[in-house]
């Protein structure tokens, strides 16, 4: 699937994790049976260390099945679409990767997140600010 900019989307569901293939431009489901959930790390899915020592530092010690589908290929610059429950992970599913892209592209005003409500939009900030405060990152 392809949206007006060109780029893939990649969409995430409860029952399976879709991976992208680069040869033919499908989207394969992998099930959650060939998920080896427990070796799965932050550095694993392809964060970089200054993050994932953020991440220890605020003790998430093994990334959620959330962040384990979505960081993956939004670190590919992917479009994501997932779903999951409060207090799944979501946030650091599409922070850590906007991190990551603000450190290889360094530059003031770098990403937009839009939130249905003031509070959300303050707890996102947090975390943005809890991930990057060895960066520099403010909100």
């Amino acid at each position: 699937m392809e949206n007006s900019s060109g780029s893939e989307n990649t969409t995430l569901s409860a029952n399976f994790k879709y991976d992208v293939d680069e040869e033919d431009d499908r989207n394969t489901p992998i099930s959650k049976e060939n998920e080896q959930e427990g070796d799965v790390t932050f550095s694993s899915l392809g964060v970089v260390d200054v993050l994932c020592k953020a991440c220890e530092e605020l003790k998430w010690n093994s990334p959620t099945r959330i962040q384990q589908e979505a960081i993956p290929p939004a670190l590919k610059g992917k479009d994501i679409i997932g779903l999951a429950e409060t207090g799944s992970g979501k946030t650091g599913a599409f922070a850590l990767p906007i991190l990551q892209a603000l450190l290889q592209n360094p530059q003031r005003l770098f990403a937009l997140v839009l939130t249905p409500t003031r509070e959300l939009a303050f707890q996102i900030s947090e975390q943005f600010e809890a991930l990057g405060a060895s960066i520099g990152v403010k909100c």
